[in-house]
């Protein structure tokens, strides 16, 4: 089965989805199951996982809905205050909706760089492994060496880095964020999504060699076994289409043998999130 490893839906509220700016017109408006289903059909995707778009509890329980009422939602990564004295609790909750396979927290716009190393936050983290719950990193570049510190101390717990951490690829820049992912990779339990990238370039002006490089190094740290298609769906609009930020991966993977090529495209999304 192949597997559309990160993608949103939200209905646009510009009180709620204040970090969709004026430069970003396209996102303006509703995003539904109903818009994505014919994209997933058309690219030979089976399903998706929906990643959550806003630090709200009721938004987690909102995406739950929809997988429950759209099967090819496969799973939702959702959102709880990790940092709560009420996380048990939530968790708890939470872990009865077999459709919830992982958390996310918007750690790239936090003010303190270090705030995933905070002691109130880690112990949210240290609770995630015991419901089978995954933890979705989207950070900077500048955040990878704080990442480490944070996925070495928890190896129980599985991570996966969100948008190969968003590199400079629209500035060619290649450094540290090399070397620093490569770190971070030694570490077998986080995987990483090629995701995000499209947005992350010249918008509408790149080209799929202004990728090669960057692609290169994480295919190389991270081998076949720990990476996942995704396409950032709707915000990939704001720089390609969903079938050419989807073939931006496939055509550069398309030599890997079949069974390396299947993992890539779904089988590894699979296993990481533990879908049936």
């Amino acid at each position: 089965m192949r597997i559309d490893a990160h993608q949103h839906f939200w209905k646009y509220s510009p009180a709620e989805y204040g970090w969709i700016s004026d430069a970003m017109p396209e996102l303006k408006r509703d995003f539904l199951p109903s818009d994505l289903k014919p994209l997933l059909d058309a690219n030979g995707f089976e399903g998706s996982i929906a990643v959550q778009a806003r630090q709200d509890l009721d938004e987690t329980f909102w995406l739950l809905e929809l997988a429950n009422q759209d099967n090819f939602i496969k799973g939702v990564v959702g959102w709880v205050d990790l940092c709560s004295q009420e996380l048990p609790v939530m968790l708890k909750q939470l872990a009865s909706q077999p459709k919830l396979v992982g958390v996310r927290h918007i750690l790239q716009d936090e003010p303190d760089d270090r705030f995933m190393l905070r002691p109130n936050f880690r112990r949210g983290i240290a609770r995630l492994a015991d419901h089978g719950l995954t933890y979705d990193l989207l950070l900077h570049p500048r955040h990878l060496p704080i990442a480490v510190q944070l996925v070495q101390e928890f190896p129980r717990q599985r991570f996966v880095l969100d948008h190969i951490a968003k590199p400079g690829i629209a500035d060619g820049l290649i450094e540290p964020w090399a070397r620093e992912i490569r770190t971070l990779a030694k570490f077998e339990n986080v995987w990483c999504k090629l995701s995000g990238m499209v947005t992350e370039a010249r918008w509408k002006q790149w080209k799929p060699e202004d990728f090669r490089r960057h692609l290169d190094v994480v295919f190389d740290a991270f081998g076949t076994e720990r990476l996942m298609i995704g396409s950032d769906w709707p915000v990939c609009t704001l720089s390609a289409g969903y079938s050419d930020t989807m073939g931006l991966v496939m055509q550069y993977a398309k030599d890997l043998p079949s069974q390396h090529l299947e993992a890539l495209l779904g089988g590894n999304c699979a296993r990481f999130y533990g879908l049936k």
